[in-house]
């Protein structure tokens, strides 16, 4: 009964030792580290690419806003023809051109003839050359609709921009993330891997030394019991690391709008290879300080407190009466030198055509509503100003307790596993000299994986911490 015991037990540990051993990528690989995924991301990634386009969209609203001051061309033409006779020909042709204080600059000339012309539309024979202008004395006269325009879409260039920047903040946020959890399944896929090769290793010893007589089978039954639960986690690993190449694969994007895929080309870096970066105090006190004036969220909020007021100014502006003058000097021909009189009169004083224009609401109440409207939002936006500028306050701050944390966590681990792994070579020392068992052994190295495990995650999430710090001060996209 024990010899057939054995050739069983031998018949398992022969099996288990012919499987394949899996290995880490090759050294050749090419190491993507945290920087290509940004570069390229930035370069071709869709959402990136659709932050381009709000800069577009400024530069479109910008010229639209200019068109408010563009010189204009007109003409007019009304003619009455009846009865073989003409009554009337009205002709007009001539250019306005608005300046930015409210002041609209023209000039024209009219032609005017007929057998029925209407006294007051009689002019040279030679027709009348029209220069004058129209000028805003009360209200406009600080802003009107077209300036507002223009102050606006400059506001909403730069409003554009602090957009473009946090979308940009936001998804290499979501992409270092998935970075990071890549690099870990990596190098958990690298220790796992190591932990198979020892239990290879040891299986073949205990094997060796049980047919030396050395060893009872059923040492080379537990051995291959520990080597198939790592291979179980080696699987597992595997399946992990494959599924953070696929979610990290969603950032990666080619020149032709095609999706990319992570292949076994390219590797994340090693841990043990990596360095762990730290954050001066004083550079997080700059931090706070300066969050303010570049993060893209709180721009966003003080470009909208400018634009609300921008509005605020013109509609207190609609509160004044309106008074608009318009005046006119009127020319023999194309000549504005001043008919012949006694005492050369100023042709301004003598040859023009003027007038005022006057409205105000008795009661201004559309007015006053609008104004009030627009105080109100103000005062909501200053309040989700204040709120949100002391959760970003709050977020740095707790990203930065964490990372001095997590730093005291890696110190302390980093002695955690130098001391399982003092334990585990003492306890395989004792073990091969017959003063331990294997049980013992095995469970020494269980704990000694499962430290340098949570290392790994440690490091990680150092890494992780680290972008969060710079998402929440408004700088990783600069990075």
């Amino acid at each position: 009964m024990r010899f057939v015991i054995v050739l069983l037990l031998l018949g398992c540990f022969f099996t288990a030792s012919a499987q394949p051993n899996p290995t880490a990528a090759a050294d050749t690989n090419r190491i993507f580290t945290l920087d290509n995924l940004f570069e390229l991301i930035k370069e071709h990634h869709p959402i990136a690419r659709q932050s381009k386009l709000l800069t577009q969209q400024a530069a479109a609203q910008m010229l639209q806003a200019r068109g408010g001051f563009d010189p204009q061309l007109y003409s007019y033409l009304d003619q009455k023809t009846f009865d073989g006779k003409n009554y009337f020909t009205l002709a007009q042709n001539g250019f306005k051109i608005p300046t930015w204080y409210g002041i609209e600059v023209k000039g024209g000339y009219n032609i005017n003839n007929g057998q029925f012309l209407n006294p007051e539309n009689k002019l040279p024979v030679q027709g009348q050359a029209v220069a004058g202008v129209s000028l805003t004395l009360i209200q406009g006269l600080v802003i009107d609709q077209r300036r507002a325009a223009l102050k606006q879409a400059r506001i909403f260039a730069q409003a554009n921009e602090a957009e473009r920047q946090d979308m940009l903040n936001n998804l290499l946020f979501d992409a270092a993330a998935a970075y990071w959890e890549w690099a870990l399944a990596y190098n958990q896929l690298l220790l796992q891997q190591q932990a198979v090769q020892l239990a290879q290793v040891r299986l073949e010893w205990v094997k060796n030394t049980f047919l030396q007589g050395a060893r009872p089978a059923i040492d080379t039954l537990e051995a291959l019991i520990q080597l198939q639960n790592r291979q179980y986690d080696q699987n597992e690993t595997e399946l992990q690391y494959q599924n953070t190449s696929l979610l990290l694969s969603t950032f990666l994007w080619a020149d032709s709008d095609t999706p990319l895929e992570i292949t076994n080309a390219i590797t994340p870096p090693n841990f043990s290879n990596l360095a762990l970066p730290s954050i001066n105090p004083d550079s997080v006190q700059l931090a706070f300080n300066r969050l303010s004036q570049i993060h893209p969220q709180l721009l966003l909020y003080q470009f909208k407190l400018s634009n609300l007021d921008v509005e605020r100014r013109l509609k207190a502006e609609k509160l004044k009466p309106k008074l608009n003058l318009n005046y006119n000097l009127l020319a023999n021909g194309l000549n504005f030198a001043a008919s012949e009189s006694p005492g050369n009169v100023n042709p301004f004083l003598q040859n023009y055509k003027w007038g005022l224009e006057f409205s105000m609401p008795l009661f201004l109440r559309a007015e006053r509503g609008s104004l009030q409207l627009t105080r109100l939002k103000i005062q909501e936006a200053n309040l989700q100003l204040q709120q949100k500028q002391w959760e970003l306050q709050n977020k740095l701050q707790g990203y930065y307790n964490e990372l001095l944390n997590n730093q005291r966590q890696i110190a302390l681990y980093r002695q955690t596993v130098n001391n399982y792994q003092a334990l585990t070579e003492g306890e395989e020392f004792r073990f091969r000299f017959g003063e331990s068992s294997l049980f013992l052994v095995n469970t020494r190295e269980s704990k000694l994986l499962e430290a340098q495990g949570k290392l790994l995650e440690l490091k990680a999430k150092h890494h992780k911490i680290l972008a969060g710090i710079a998402f929440s001060g408004g700088t990783l996209f600069k990075q």
